[in-house]
């Protein structure tokens, strides 16, 4: 059991890692041509930035695919990086984004600095010049009350 929990926790925490070396090394860099869309006004309900979330969702399958015979360390890697995309799509989408107006801006505390970090990344519409670009870690700086 503590195997299970080890391994998916690691998948989890793996993506917000390897996520924001992507987003700032690969999406901000030669794949920005891709990820600009979300930096842009979009009239539909998708972007081309949502390739990126195929692309993730899709590993995380092939580790589920080739793990749960055994249900060994990739079934597990595979389900946390399953659980980090469905917690990014609540929280990046639905909650800060609002694709999907469930909810209201969060005015206090976790969710409402996470807020500000992901304002303050889109403060610009360039490759060049965003800041913050994790989804759980951010700067502790997003956390301080303005009042």
């Amino acid at each position: 059991m503590m195997y299970a929990i080890g391994f998916t926790l690691v998948g989890f925490a793996m993506m917000e890692f390897a996520g924001w070396f992507i987003h700032k090394y690969l999406m901000h860099g030669p794949l920005w041509g891709i990820h600009k869309t979300h930096h842009q006004h979009t009239d539909g309900p998708f972007e081309w930035n949502d390739l990126f979330s195929l692309f993730f969702g899709s590993v995380a399958v092939l580790l589920i695919f080739l793990g749960v015979a055994d249900f060994d360390y990739r079934f597990w890697l595979g389900l946390g990086i399953s659980l980090y995309g469905m917690s990014y799509f609540f929280l990046h989408d639905m909650l800060i984004h609002r694709r999907v107006k469930w909810f209201k801006r969060p005015r206090k505390g976790y969710l409402a600095g996470i807020f500000k970090a992901h304002q303050a990344h889109h403060a610009t519409n360039k490759k060049d010049g965003s800041v913050s670009f994790g989804l759980f870690v951010v700067p502790k700086r997003y956390f301080k009350r303005s009042e």
